[in-house]
């Protein structure tokens, strides 16, 4: 009764996603997006204030409910140099890697980044910064499956009310086929604007589009099955209150086919104010998501994201945890996912800074 309990509870939790659009083409995505800057928006590449960045993240989602959680990793690199009197040129590296679930459902990405910074205003003595920049991303990616670790209908011994995996499945590949997409090139392009008012005052606002040349990804060679793209716009900023207390608000809503996310609210930001800095960030997010049904769909609250991040000096070290709230919080006790994220900004020249939003 319990095993049937907690499948029941699985069947649950997944069938939601697959309703909700999450395994009908969106890509993975981080509750700390802030923390993933060039996963984000390619025109973010090169947008800090030292001479080059790293940033690392790592998402598990489900680990609490089933055995194979889904589980992201990202990685990227940019670097960036002054051309002209107050204009910069960026590039950059980014790779991700997401497993999701039992089969598993692999998927793999990586790009080359490039940007160009246009300085509107001001200059490395001010703090009264605007900027427009434009980023380009050209990389590859691959899809693959492991049907060997799947089981159908057909497979199913209702005289024994057990899976029969020696049975054939009655699919187009057998039982002990491990499939994959063709590699695949792709193409992304974003902009963004920000504007600096004081130290602990800015704004930002940008955008992008992922797989502009919408990439075959199907596992059959008779098949064409492309990868929708993406839209995904972005707004925040940093409001003081102090010379020690600041908000960092931001808004970020990302639709691919007939998916639809986005994720909002703001962390406080509370530093010491001194040459050797450290601060410390804790907020609240909200997520809302597109939830498929037999009426067309409608739009639920299924997360609230409870994030830290510590700064000290050089390196930004966060965590998140999302909190399953709405159809998804009653089978999985409200655990959802968690995140960690690590980022490292090595000082530049005196000649080679810029000054950059938080974000």
């Amino acid at each position: 009764m319990k095993l049937f309990s907690k499948a029941i509870s699985i069947a649950t939790i997944f069938g939601g996603i697959l309703f909700a659009g999450s395994l009908l083409g969106q890509d993975p995505h981080f509750a700390q997006f802030y923390s993933a800057p060039i996963q984000t928006n390619p025109a973010m590449t090169g947008v800090h204030s030292g001479r080059y960045r790293i940033a690392l993240n790592y998402r598990d989602q489900w680990s609490s409910v089933v055995d194979e959680p889904f589980r992201t990793y990202a990685a990227s690199f940019d670097i960036r140099s002054r051309i002209g009197k107050g204009d910069f040129v960026a590039f950059g590296f980014n790779a991700l890697h997401d497993r999701a679930g039992a089969s598993p459902y692999l998927r793999t990405q990586a790009y080359l980044s490039a940007s160009y910074m246009k300085q509107l205003s001001g200059n490395r003595y001010r703090t009264n910064d605007q900027f427009l920049i434009g980023g380009l991303q050209v990389g590859m990616g691959q899809h693959a499956l492991d049907f060997s670790k799947l089981w159908f209908s057909n497979q199913f011994n209702p005289g024994t009310v057990a899976v029969d995996f020696n049975a054939p499945n009655g699919e187009l590949y057998g039982t002990n086929s491990k499939v994959s997409s063709d590699m695949y090139l792709d193409f992304n392009a974003g902009l963004l604007y920000y504007a600096l008012f004081d130290d602990d005052a800015s704004f930002y606002i940008g955008g992008s589009a992922h797989h502009l040349n919408g990439p075959q990804i199907s596992f059959l060679d008779n098949s064409t099955q492309n990868l929708y793209m993406k839209l995904l716009a972005q707004v925040g900023g940093q409001i003081p209150f102090s010379d020690e207390l600041s908000l960092l608000p931001a808004v970020i809503g990302m639709f691919q086919g007939p998916s639809f996310s986005t994720i909002f609210g703001g962390n406080f930001r509370y530093s010491n104010n001194d040459w050797r800095e450290l601060a410390i960030r804790a907020g609240v997010w909200g997520q809302v998501s597109r939830q498929e049904d037999t009426t067309g769909g409608d739009y639920g609250l299924p997360s609230v994201i409870i994030s830290t991040v510590l700064e000290v000096e050089r390196f930004n070290i966060g965590f998140s945890y999302d909190v399953n709230a709405g159809y998804l919080n009653r089978p999985t006790d409200g655990r959802g996912a968690y995140e960690i994220s690590f980022i490292y900004v090595h000082p530049a020249e005196r000649r080679e800074k810029v000054n950059c939003p938080k974000f």
